[in-house]
């Protein structure tokens, strides 16, 4: 892991609320969520399924399903734009040209009826200008940028005669394609074998390098966080409940949930006949406790723990989290 960097600030979320509603009761799916990225900077969201990572990051985007779902409060501010205020026509030039989103599963993303060119030069002639023949030129010159070595023949092939992993870096090639100041990336590494991810894990890296992008990269799989992020925020029933950078997080988690998760990532170095797993299951929006939310859940629980909901406080330089064990250590 390398030391900390001096990072430009790109975007800032503060105390974003984003909820469902289903029969006129809403339900907080992302509540009050704040975080900072910059560019050339990578940022981990981890949590278990159902912990509000994606949805965040669909916010980011001003993607959220509606009618059902809507940002409720609080400010996303781009290169000084608030997206929550933004025109829907605006929104439309910023998706795709200054944010881009890799999404988790690309045989969903990708139109099964064109071939692989066609989407990329899409792309490139509604963002850039550019004639068809220049923008599928361009689009050969983006598949060898991530590893294609056959691009001249892959732009006139369909998603499905393509591999999970080289699907992947089509997504990833649409989403460099051009050159976004902030990219995020939702699982992108799901379902594909080691020697893969680990390929795409390094594409990543590449282009972050190149285009001085910042990435935002929702995970679960603490090891590719380890690889790729420069800090992390683990979220939990729509709450960050932790946020540091990775190596303080790794090195000093003080979160009961984080610790959890760490320890239930496999040690090479530890003969185990069992892994261990954090007891439960994240609770539905509807079914939120009253007072903190890992309270269900949590190994340390206390009986203030049930009642109130404990502020996100400073733990260390840069180090943040939420817990009402870090008020009894100060007493």
């Amino acid at each position: 892991m390398l030391e900390p960097k001096q990072y430009r600030p790109l975007l800032s979320v503060n105390n974003l609320r984003t909820s469902f509603f289903r029969k006129g009761v809403e339900l907080p799916v992302v509540d009050d969520v704040s975080f900072e990225v910059s560019s050339g900077e990578t940022l981990a969201i981890v949590g278990e399924s159902g912990s509000g990572k994606s949805v965040t990051s669909l916010s980011v985007m001003r993607l959220i399903p509606s009618p059902g779902g809507r940002i409720m409060g609080g400010e996303v501010l781009f290169d000084g734009m608030d997206l929550t205020m933004l025109p829907e026509k605006r929104m439309y030039d910023v998706r795709g040209n200054e944010i881009a989103m890799i999404f988790q599963d690309p045989m969903s993303s990708l139109n099964p009826v064109l071939t692989i060119g066609e989407q990329i030069a899409e792309s490139l002639r509604l963002h850039k200008g550019l004639s068809k023949g220049k923008a599928m030129h361009k689009a050969i010159e983006i598949l060898r940028t991530v590893g294609f070595a056959r691009a001249a023949e892959i732009v006139n092939e369909y998603p499905h005669q393509l591999s999970g992993g080289m699907r992947q870096r089509v997504m990833i090639a649409m989403a460099m394609s051009c050159n976004p100041k902030l990219l995020i990336a939702d699982e992108p590494t799901t379902a594909l074998d080691v020697t893969v991810q680990a390929q795409i894990l390094d594409l990543m890296q590449n282009l972050k390098k190149e285009f001085n992008s910042a990435i935002i990269l929702i995970t679960h799989d603490l090891g590719v966080v380890a690889e790729l992020a420069d800090k992390v925020i683990v979220m939990y029933a729509g709450k960050v409940v932790e946020q540091a950078s990775v190596r303080e997080l790794f090195n000093n988690p003080q979160h009961p949930y984080t610790r959890g998760l760490m320890q239930s990532v496999p040690k090479l170095d530890q003969d185990e006949d069992r892994l261990f797993s954090i007891g439960g299951n994240v609770p539905t929006p509807d079914n939120f406790p009253k007072g903190c939310r890992f309270c269900t859940r949590c190994p340390q629980v206390m009986p203030k723990c049930h009642q109130q909901q404990p502020e996100l406080i400073k733990v260390g330089d840069n180090h943040l989290s939420r817990c009402f064990l870090h008020e009894a250590a100060d007493v």
